[in-house]
């Protein structure tokens, strides 16, 4: 059997975060001659080269340094996973990375960081928030155990559990005409100034229903963030379609009243899901944490807006 420690398997897995040995010496809190010696102790151990070290291009893992790392991780994972586990199994312990789409995180986030710790008290919620793209990284590197995401335009080779229903609603000016209907046909904001949160996969969702009716809509703005296209609709600038959210109050971060409507016929019906890799088990307390998230959560949404299908 290869001479081979936990300790270098750890060091290993880490050089793919970073593109230059030094960086990942310094995140890991060894020197680089150390890290440079564990990574030549590795090769020598596996026949075979793993990175390449370039003081002017910095460091790239071949291949095999590629899956290697891969291996690593699980292995990393599994032996944390035995040890937390050889307890009385009475109770859950040990963290769980739960990363949040950026757009709710503030409606979902804080009922799970009040609740479940009372819940699962042996259980640390460490929180990374973010883009699509970013926390489908951080996923497959293995930096998350499961992330809270639109079930919309996901690719490929994930899990995932529905956690809450979920559509888009207009967010109005409470003097704008149609706030005082019961339910708006997209139709009628075809003409009305539309403040578009430009983020995937908020851009997609509006742009598609429009699409899907014939119409377009007229954009005067596109903002990054949530809050501002509340903002900008309770000073009157225009209109705002976001996807449905729990725990949210018709108002502006501004103190401004805003009146969220549904629409009718309703469009881009979809969930929250807990999104994992496909190739990845949840631990115990991840799973925990999902089952808790649809007690909280899952009974938020209405549900005739639901495709049979769903």
């Amino acid at each position: 059997m290869a001479d081979v420690s936990l300790r270098q398997l750890e060091l290993f897995a880490a050089l793919p975060d970073f593109t230059t040995l030094s960086a990942a010496a310094a995140h890991l809190h060894i020197s680089e001659s150390a890290l440079s010696q564990a990574v030549t102790s590795l090769e020598k151990a596996v026949g075979e080269q793993l990175c390449v070290r370039r003081k002017a291009r910095g460091l790239t893992l071949t291949p095999a340094g590629q899956r290697f790392a891969e291996q690593a991780r699980k292995i990393i994972a599994d032996t944390q996973e035995l040890v937390l586990g050889a307890g009385d199994g009475t109770e859950l312990r040990g963290p769980v990375k739960l990363g949040c789409y950026s757009s709710f995180a503030t409606n979902v986030v804080p009922e799970l960081l009040e609740g479940f710790p009372k819940k699962h008290p042996g259980v640390r919620i460490e929180i990374t928030v973010g883009t699509n793209e970013e926390l489908l990284a951080a996923l497959d590197a293995g930096h998350l155990d499961v992330a809270l995401v639109f079930d919309v335009s996901l690719p490929v080779g994930y899990r995932r559990r529905k956690i809450y229903a979920t559509e888009l609603e207009v967010h109005l000016h409470p003097d704008h005409p149609l706030a005082a209907s019961r339910t708006v046909d997209l139709a009628e904001l075809a003409d009305e100034p539309c403040i578009l949160y430009d983020a995937t996969p908020g851009t997609r969702n509006v742009t598609d229903a429009f699409a899907a009716r014939g119409l377009e809509p007229r954009i005067v703005t596109k903002v990054p963030q949530i809050s501002l296209v509340q903002a900008l609709v309770g000073r009157g600038v225009g209109y705002g379609l976001l996807m449905s959210r729990p725990n949210i109050l018709p108002m502006s971060t501004e103190g401004r009243p805003v009146v969220i409507l549904p629409l009718d016929p309703p469009v881009t019906l979809s969930h929250v899901v807990g999104l994992w890799p496909a190739d990845m088990s949840l631990t115990p307390r991840a799973s925990a944490l999902l089952d808790f998230a649809v007690e909280k959560l899952g009974g938020y949404g209405r549900p005739d807006a639901i495709p049979p299908s769903q």
